[in-house]
């Protein structure tokens, strides 16, 4: 098996010895995102929504450096550090996907996500 490393110039540099995704059989594994603005590495936590904008663009910016759109994922992992955030994540959400192509999804509450943020997002997609 062959696999390509995909970093993109425009999403947040990895904080860890990990990359942005690896595409292995036409399938794009991407790293859990969170709301690092990639402009000036701050974190954007004003809202959850913004924060979870962010996330998505991130996610997006990935997926455009491999050459794909938020239709190619196949499939997304979303935590959250408090399930009473569900309802105002899903609308911003449902902002990336069309409902009836939408990816398969599992949303997970956590005690903690990496620098303390509210949500982060991974993704797997497919050429």
């Amino acid at each position: 098996m062959s696999k390509e490393i995909i970093n993109s110039p425009n999403a947040p540099s990895p904080v860890g010895p990990y990359n942005h995704s690896v595409l292995a059989n036409n399938t794009l594994y991407i790293s859990g995102q969170i709301a690092l603005n990639p402009e000036n590495g701050e974190l954007v936590q004003e809202s959850i929504e913004a924060e979870t904008h962010q996330v998505l663009k991130n996610l997006g910016a990935i997926l455009e450096t491999a050459g794909m759109t938020f239709e190619n994922i196949l499939k997304c992992s979303v935590f959250v550090s408090d399930m009473n955030m569900y309802g105002r994540i899903n609308t911003v959400y449902a902002e990336y996907f069309n409902e009836e192509t939408a990816p398969a999804r599992e949303l997970v509450e956590v005690a903690n996500l990496p620098k303390f943020v509210n949500v982060e997002i991974s993704a797997i997609a497919a050429k």
